[in-house]
C-alpha cells in the first residue's frame, strides 16, 4: 500500500466500534454480506438496449453467489433472441459479479443484469422472505403450461381501430365485433398446449381443434374478423 507523504505525516487516530453492513433479507433469513458469497436469492429484472427497440426479462436463482439458474426472454429484436441463446449458456456457474462484468452480447441483456444485480444485493428479491428460497428451476413456472413466455400483442390506428394479435390465452384466430363494430371478444389457439400434443403423437388438425378457445362475448357477435387479414 502506497501512502501520500500528506498521510504518512499524519498521527494514528483508533477507529470506534466496527458494526459492518446492514442485514439484508435473503431467503428468509437476515444476513450481513460482506462478500459475492454471502449473496442468494432469485428474482426477476427488465432491461433495454440503446435504441429502445428491443426489451429483456431476466430471472436468475443465485445460491451462495453463484447463478444456478437463469431465464431470459426477450421481445421486440430478432437479433436479441440469438443474444438470449448465448446468454443463456453463459451465465449459469458464474458468480454474479463476474456475470455482471461479462458481455452478454445484447445491451437490453446487459441492462437487465444490471438491474438484477443491483436487486439482489441489496436484498429485493422475490426470495427474501421465504425459507430456503425457491429451488433451481423455479423460474419455470413463469411460462405456464407448454413453456411459452407470456406475451401480449397488441396493434390498433385511429383510423381502423384495435387488433388483439396475442395475449396471455394464446394466438388470436378472429376478434368478435358487436353491432357498433367494437371488439366484444375473441377465438384463440393454446399453441403451447397444441405443440405439446402434437409432439405426443396427437394429429396436428385434432390437437388444433382441441387448443381453440374463446374469452368474452364471443358466440354473440354480430360479426367476425380475422385480426391479421382485415
Amino acid at each position: 500500500m502506497t501512502y501520500s507523504h500528506e498521510v504518512e505525516q499524519m498521527c494514528p487516530v483508533t477507529k470506534g466500534p466496527h458494526h459492518g453492513p446492514a442485514p439484508i433479507p435473503e431467503e428468509g433469513k437476515w444476513v450481513k454480506a460482506y462478500q459475492i458469497s454471502d449473496i442468494s436469492g432469485l428474482t426477476h429484472g427488465v432491461g433495454w438496449c440503446a435504441p429502445q427497440q428491443g426489451a429483456c426479462k431476466l430471472t436468475l436463482n443465485v445460491k451462495n453467489g453463484v447463478i444456478e439458474e437463469a431465464l431470459v426472454e426477450t421481445l421486440g429484436c430478432s437479433g436479441m433472441t440469438h443474444s438470449a441463446a448465448m446468454a443463456g449458456e453463459i451465465l449459469p456457474g458464474k458468480t454474479i459479479l463476474e456475470a455482471l462484468n461479462t458481455d452478454l452480447v445484447c445491451d437490453a441483456i446487459n441492462v437487465a443484469m444490471r438491474e438484477l444485480f443491483k436487486q439482489i444485493v441489496y436484498g429485493r428479491t422475490q426470495t427474501a422472505f421465504s425459507e430456503d428460497g425457491l429451488p433451481v428451476g423455479a423460474s419455470l413456472e413463469d411460462l405456464g403450461k407448454g413453456l411459452r413466455s407470456m406475451t401480449g400483442t397488441i396493434f390498433s390506428t385511429k383510423a381502423k381501430g384495435v387488433r388483439y394479435l396475442e395475449l396471455t390465452e394464446g394466438y388470436i384466430t378472429r376478434v368478435a365485433l358487436d353491432e357498433n363494430n367494437e371488439a366484444i371478444g375473441y377465438e384463440f389457439v393454446r399453441l403451447g398446449k397444441m405443440m405439446e400434443m402434437i409432439r405426443q403423437g396427437v394429429d396436428a388438425n385434432e390437437a388444433y381443434k382441441k387448443n381453440v378457445g374463446t374469452y368474452g362475448r364471443f358466440a354473440n357477435a354480430a360479426k367476425y374478423i380475422d385480426p391479421r387479414e382485415q
